[in-house]
């Protein structure tokens, strides 16, 4: 049984959508003003798990995300460098992409962008306006909160405690009421302008992704995610004017992604801990070690993120590649273990069963760590055989059709975005550059094999420091020879 956390009832619930076997999910994506940062990433890596969750479930999917291309910030820093804001926005979603694509994040079915949705965006406003849920000062639109009784249901306000004049969100627009929010702000100098019948403006950051998610999914769907910072005032809002609009509620479940801290403190500039992944990609940290590391903590348990706990991601990830090397390329004896057979059918329930609560990812990895340690043992002492392999094979497929770490993919991953993009990488630049191929691998091997059985060591010893100074270790086992990268 599938249960999610709704921020909505602080409940853990079971999850059913609203048309049998198909889901309609909505993310909040970034403002693209600049690089994602490693707590986008955070949220980003659990939304890729909750849609790979609900397909293993076998619901059909439909899942739209939103690219906010029109912004404050990103208007400042198109002034600022003299360009348009379409060349700072398609800049850094096109960084997005191939930032998401290092961390093997499947794209949404759909992304839609804020200034492609302009005229939809104006009809929501004006059926606001139609039933009174609006007003104007100074060329803006705003909504009044205090005509829909639900406000702040989501983040759990206690609006009779809020008093007119408390600061509730910086605007720097006229509103009769400080906890009102602009639908729509007046025209103003070196800012992108679109004509609209209650006057010339741009709309408010909240009026975007109520007009693109009930364009794409329905007046009603089943999923919205973001980041935790999302519930007030963004998500709050999305509900008020979304059902105020429709007369419907506007999402069932809400689930929000806990903020991600660097070495136990908040992650910023000014005290040098904010990273975005290519600068821990220059720092010669593999993208599967950090995503890996981001999916590992549970998506409401807030992230600690250390370079000691990247590190032991990184050694999480190469004794499972090694595991599934060794389950591939050993001789096992013919037959089957029904003890090792039950053994994988109780850790693909685990498995199953972490997702199923809330997404659980720790005890979803726990089961598959617990079963490669008890199938390495049962491989020493030459317990395991050829038909108990198929049952644990299966299991590693089905964790990564979830957590997508085992492909030895990341040199190659990091040495094409340098080559299409001029990315500066120099100590991914350095290992690329010595690493040794498979088939390089093979053939030294081969090589060493003939080498040892005409007794010539010193040229097997030769072969062998070769090979680990292109980062490649060897092992003589009873079955032969093994090898995995450092």
């Amino acid at each position: 049984m599938l249960r999610f956390y709704n921020t909505l009832s602080s409940k853990l619930e079971e999850f059913q959508p609203l048309q049998a076997g198909r889901v309609r999910m909505y993310t909040c994506g970034p403002t693209v003003y600049d690089h994602a940062h490693i707590g986008n990433f955070r949220t980003f890596v659990f939304q890729d798990i909750l849609r790979r969750t609900l397909r293993l479930r076998g619901f059909e999917l439909t899942h739209v995300m939103n690219i906010t291309d029109v912004d404050d910030k990103i208007i400042r820093k198109a002034n600022d460098a003299g360009v348009s804001i379409q060349e700072i926005a398609c800049k850094y979603e096109e960084a997005l992409f191939v930032d998401s694509d290092l961390l093997s994040l499947e794209r949404p079915g759909k992304v839609v962008r804020a200034t492609e949705h302009i005229p939809e965006m104006i009809q929501l406003v004006a059926r606001l306006a139609e039933k009174g849920y609006t007003y104007s000062s100074e060329g803006s639109l705003y909504f009044r909160i205090g005509k829909f009784p639900r406000y702040g249901q989501l983040a759990k306000l206690d609006m009779k405690g809020i008093r007119p004049g408390a600061r509730i969100e910086a605007d720097t627009y006229e509103k009769a009421d400080p906890r009102d929010f602009a639908v729509w702000k007046a025209s103003k100098p070196d800012e992108p302008v679109w004509e609209a019948p209650f006057g010339a403006g741009r709309p408010g950051w909240h009026i975007e992704c109520s007009a693109m998610s009930m364009k794409y999914l329905g007046e009603s769907f089943d999923i919205h995610t973001g980041g935790t910072d999302l519930v007030f005032p963004h998500h709050t809002n999305e509900i008020a004017q979304s059902e105020a609009a429709t007369g419907k509620p506007f999402v069932r479940f809400w689930l929000h992604a806990e903020f991600l801290i660097v070495e136990g403190e908040k992650m910023s500039k000014s005290l040098g801990n904010f990273y975005t992944l290519r600068d821990l990609l220059a720092k010669g940290h593999k993208p599967s070690a950090i995503r890996y590391l981001l999916a590992s903590v549970p998506y409401r348990r807030q992230l600690n993120f250390t370079f000691d706990g990247l590190h032991q991601a990184a050694q999480s990830v190469e004794r499972l590649r090694n595991f599934q090397l060794r389950l591939r390329t050993e001789k096992f004896p013919d037959g089957h273990s029904e003890a090792l057979r039950e053994r994988a059918e109780r850790a693909r329930q685990e498995f199953d069963a972490g997702l199923d609560d809330d997404l659980n990812t720790a005890v979803a990895l726990a089961a598959v760590f617990n079963l490669v340690r008890d199938a390495n043992t049962a491989m020493d002492r030459g317990e395991f055989r050829r038909g108990d392999a198929p049952a644990v094979e299966a299991l590693l497929g089905r964790f990564d059709g979830i957590f997508s770490v085992l492909a030895d993919d990341d040199r190659e991953k990091v040495k094409d975005i340098q080559l299409a993009f001029g990315v500066s990488l120099n100590r991914w630049a350095d290992s690329v550059e010595v690493q040794v191929s498979d088939a390089r691998v093979e053939a030294l091997l081969a090589e060493r094999r003939q080498a040892r059985a005409s007794r010539d060591f010193a040229r097997s010893d030769q072969i062998r420091q070769e090979l680990a100074n292109g980062g490649i270790i060897v092992e003589d086992t009873r079955d032969g020879v093994r090898w995995k990268r450092k």
